[in-house]
């Protein structure tokens, strides 16, 4: 019997029913949130299906509260706070009636996940309440003065795709399983890339919410202003400066998805059929981004359902395929 077949019958032979309900809870609720994430969570075994469920309920939770925008910044940062209270509590092994942080101390116990790591995936939610719109002088005479929140250089950006994106990842490979360290940096550098296609996917929106998430450095390079791509309704009247800018990020995100193909290999077998169902996913929305000549002003660009499933058919036929190698 395969080690994978015991994580799946210690699953179910542990699970109390109060657990279970909780992992069923969790479950609905990436149904219905996690969009490309879903796709890729059908294709894991059960238990690491589970405790993934209860990390996207988590985060999804913890994102609400940072972007309720009924409330203050004040008053979203108090209750992200208090929630973590009761978190760390329930995970020091106070009774909780929270269905989320039952189910998430349960897969925190089984599969080995640090509560630094999901310390830090609450820290990365939060990281836009804790930012102050500096009005930052442009760089160059090139790019006019704004008001929105930015960050200077790719490095800076680099460190909040870190807290939003790359902690994920390194959670998802403690669930899906590894024993070779290269996996960490790799995890962490597939994350930086699916984080970097949603900025791409997201900069209208995020400039009608005063964030420009592309370096300064690099709108000064290509002498584009923040304000002329908060302006834009249309690929279709981008300039040719404006979408060289936008070329050199997709060629940037591009080399970070190579660490993704690295990493597949790395991971447990039973779990690389779900990573590729994500990273295919992912990689289609940068692709189809790039096929629309970068028109991300005139609608909001994403991948088909029907491709979503097509690519998950893809991983299940995978899944067969590693099971037939593993009997023989």
């Amino acid at each position: 019997m395969t080690a994978t077949h015991h994580l799946e019958e210690d699953h179910l032979k542990q699970n109390p029913p109060q657990v279970a309900e909780a992992y069923r809870v969790c479950r609905e609720i990436a149904r219905r949130e996690a969009k490309n994430f879903y796709y890729a969570f059908v294709a894991l075994p059960e238990a690491k299906r589970n405790a993934i469920c209860a990390v996207y309920a988590f985060m999804r939770h913890a994102d609400d509260l940072s972007d309720d925008e009924a409330k203050t910044i004040a008053q979203r940062r108090e209750d992200l706070s208090a929630w973590l209270d009761a978190w760390h509590r329930a995970a020091a092994g106070e009774a909780a009636a929270d269905p989320v942080f039952i189910a998430l101390a349960d897969a925190q116990k089984r599969f080995d996940i640090s509560s630094d790591l999901l310390d830090q995936l609450v820290h990365g939610t939060s990281m836009d309440l804790y930012r102050e719109r500096s009005g930052n002088p442009a760089i160059g005479e090139s790019v006019a003065p704004f008001t929105y929140d930015t960050y200077t250089t790719f490095a800076e950006l680099y460190q909040y795709c870190y807290y939003v994106a790359s902690v994920v990842g390194l959670v998802c490979i403690h669930i899906f399983g590894y024993t070779d360290r290269r996996a960490e940096k790799l995890a962490e550098e597939t994350g930086i890339a699916f984080q970097l296609t949603n900025i791409l996917r997201d900069i209208r929106e995020d400039a009608e919410r005063g964030r420009i998430y592309l370096p300064l450095e690099d709108l000064e390079r290509f002498g584009v202003g923040a304000d002329e791509l908060a302006a834009l309704k249309s690929g279709r009247h981008l300039t040719l400066n404006q979408r060289e800018l936008l070329e050199h990020e997709a060629n940037r995100t591009e080399q970070y998805y190579r660490s993704g193909e690295a990493l597949l290999p790395l991971i447990s077998a039973d779990a690389r059929p779900a990573l590729w169902v994500l990273i295919s996913i992912y990689h289609a929305l940068l692709c189809r981004i790039e096929e629309r000549g970068f028109d991300v002003f005139s609608e909001r660009v994403s991948v088909p359902t029907l491709f979503k499933l097509w690519i998950l058919l893809r991983g299940i036929v995978r899944i067969f395929f590693n099971r037939l190698r593993g009997r023989s």
